[in-house]
C-alpha cells in the first residue's frame, strides 16, 4: 500500500517537494510530465504553481481537474 501524500511545496520551475506519511520526500521534476490535454494548461507556471493537496484523494490536484496519482509521485521518491 503506498503511503499518503501529506505535504507539497512548490520550489521552482516544474519542481514540487512531496512528503509521505512514511517520512520519505523528494522533490521531483513535472516539466516532462505535461502533456495530454487536461495537463497542457499547466505549462503555464502560474496555473502549474496553483495545485494542492487533496485532503480526500491525498494527492496534488490542479483547479483545472489535473492530478496525478500518489502512486506515480510516490514512484519517484522511491526511486
Amino acid at each position: 500500500m503506498t503511503p499518503k501524500l501529506t505535504n507539497a511545496n512548490y520550489i521552482d520551475g516544474y519542481k514540487i517537494e512531496v512528503i509521505f506519511s512514511d517520512g520519505k520526500s523528494a522533490i521531483i521534476d513535472l516539466e516532462n510530465e505535461l502533456w495530454g490535454e487536461v495537463f497542457e494548461p499547466l505549462k503555464d507556471l502560474a496555473r502549474f504553481r496553483k495545485f494542492v493537496v487533496d485532503p480526500e484523494l491525498k494527492t496534488i490536484v490542479w483547479p483545472n481537474g489535473a492530478d496525478l496519482a500518489p502512486e506515480y509521485l510516490y514512484q519517484h521518491v522511491a526511486a
